[in-house]
């Protein structure tokens, strides 16, 4: 796999791990196959990296990201979205692990030897909604594959772009999210990640950025106003801060990140 098709085997990994504690944020019976034994060295590896830099004591951040993301498509599911898109899904076990209502239909896009291994490690599961996988390259027409695979864009729809965009570029970014939007009704969902400008200029982010880049993963880009990113195509948007949602959960080590301070983010958007 490609290095950034490699960090979604070691957030498989580290959903595994949460899923053996007792008081796991979600269960996950599926991740630790999908990281195998590349993903736990990756993640082993990655650590060491990590206390060899020095750096701070690692955040739940998966671990509240994941749960944060099932708690909000399952709302989004019930309240009568019956499609959702992931977008590089990687490892993302959601089609099977989450109780989706009947008739909910799940697209995952990823590059094809992601969905090929996916299949190969989940091929005899059962998904608990229609899963349609499509192997497709972002930097491509996913937009024409999706539709030919009877995605309706006249339809509401919740879209997932989760751990993806710290790499790609700024115009990257504006494209993807300028897709989403062309295709999206009225009342559709958009739920995402990312890493603020200014902690990706951090000298405490320094050793992960050192780490993904020996990966041959960097992390590129950042905003600190990541909600604008969807406002600006007329979406309504919340930005919220993972440490008070893991505080919220009793799984966040550290104090309240102080207002302006840099973070990471979570976005829940809303096209009007």
């Amino acid at each position: 796999m490609n290095p950034v098709a490699i960090t979604s085997l070691i957030v498989a990994a580290i959903r595994a791990e949460e899923s053996t504690r007792s008081d796991r944020l979600f269960n996950d019976p599926f991740a630790s196959a999908l990281a195998g034994d590349a993903g736990v060295a990756a993640l082993r590896a990655y650590r060491d990296a990590d206390r060899h830099a020095g750096s701070l004591p690692a955040t739940p951040i998966i671990e509240v990201r994941t749960r944060w993301i099932d708690d909000a498509l399952l709302r989004a599911a019930a309240g009568g979205v019956a499609q959702v898109v992931i977008l590089a899904a990687g490892m993302d076990a959601r089609a099977y692990r989450l109780a989706w209502p009947a008739g909910t239909r799940v697209f995952e896009i990823d590059q094809p030897e992601v969905i090929a291994h996916k299949a190969a490690v989940l091929g005899a599961h059962a998904p608990s909604a229609e899963r349609v996988a499509i192997a497709a390259n972002l930097a491509g027409d996913w937009p024409a594959a999706l539709l030919a695979s009877r995605f309706d864009p006249a339809a509401r729809s919740a879209w997932l772009v989760e751990g993806l965009l710290p790499y790609l570029a700024a115009s990257s970014v504006e494209a993807l999210f300028a897709h989403i939007d062309r295709l999206s009704a009225p009342g559709s969902i958009l739920l995402f990640d990312g890493v603020g400008k200014s902690l990706l200029e951090s000298p405490a982010l320094a050793p992960t950025l050192r780490m993904m880049a020996d990966l041959g993963a960097p992390w590129i880009f950042g905003t600190d106003d990541p909600a604008g990113l969807a406002a600006a195509h007329g979406w309504e948007a919340a930005d919220l801060d993972p440490g008070e949602v893991g505080a919220r959960w009793g799984r966040w080590p550290f104090p309240p990140t102080p207002p302006g301070a840099p973070r990471r983010h979570l976005v829940e958007a809303s096209k009007r």
